[in-house]
């Protein structure tokens, strides 16, 4: 591969991450506070291609001074071939482009052990009834504080559906920390008015209110608190499928 291809690949593949990052299509693959470092390595790589360009024609035009200037007119060596091979290098660029993958979901959910982590402190709720929670937050307050900083109070929550073995059901979200490779499940575990039929991967919006139940994720032992449905609907995939605050 010369250089003009090199720079040619540098180019697509900074328009490529521009494209993603402007589009969205990167909270497929990371957390959304990572666009302004996508944004400026697109940018990056697009000015590397252009100096790379410039700076091969800079070269060619100097060989060609340089031959024109010699009375011999002999050449001064022969170009070797570069390998084709190195052409794969783009099959990446083309599947960046060509294939947004699906978030995880419950498959993984499920062959995963829970991510949920003690809370640092509660934040008050905010007015109104049913109270829209994080399904990460609700969470956090049910597992380990027990509720209290709930208050009795009905909440609504959203994740998509995952099912046990043995077909119980669990509202889920994956937590992220940098990217998608490292998503983990955090699960809320559904009782009550659950609707008869439910899909994996369907995502629903959960009012209900806290109950002292819970269950230990058979994966990694970590505690799964419990909800009590008292409704339930499906809704659109959120424009952002993965959570990023438990850990901020």
């Amino acid at each position: 591969m010369n250089r003009q291809a090199q720079a040619a690949v540098l180019f697509l593949v900074g328009a490529a991450v521009l494209h993603a990052s402007v589009t969205d299509l990167y909270l497929r693959y990371v957390k959304a506070g990572l666009r302004p470092l996508l944004l400026a390595a697109g940018v990056v790589l697009i000015v590397t291609a252009l100096a790379t360009v410039w700076y091969e024609m800079r070269e060619h035009r100097k060989a060609s001074a340089d031959r024109s200037g010699d009375e011999h007119g002999y050449g001064h060596g022969h170009g070797h071939r570069e390998p084709r091979i190195a052409w794969l290098l783009v099959l990446p660029l083309l599947a960046l482009i060509l294939v947004a993958p699906p978030a995880l979901g419950s498959y993984s959910a499920m062959r995963t052990g829970t991510a949920l982590q003690a809370p640092f402190g509660y934040a008050e709720l905010p007015a109104g009834d049913p109270v829209p929670l994080g399904l990460v937050d609700y969470a956090g307050r049910a597992a380990y504080g027990h509720g209290r900083s709930l208050g009795g109070r009905q909440v609504r929550i959203t994740g998509f559906v995952a099912l046990d073995s043995a077909g119980a059901p669990y509202l889920v979200r994956m937590a992220l920390n940098c990217c998608a490779a490292d998503a983990q499940p955090v699960k809320v575990g559904l009782s009550g008015r659950i609707p008869p039929v439910l899909r994996p991967d369907t995502w629903l919006e959960v009012t209900g209110r806290y109950t002292a139940r819970r269950t230990t994720d058979p994966v990694n032992g970590g505690v799964i608190p419990y909800l009590e449905v008292s409704t339930a609907k499906p809704v659109p995939a959120p424009h952002d499928p993965y959570d990023e605050s438990w850990n901020n």
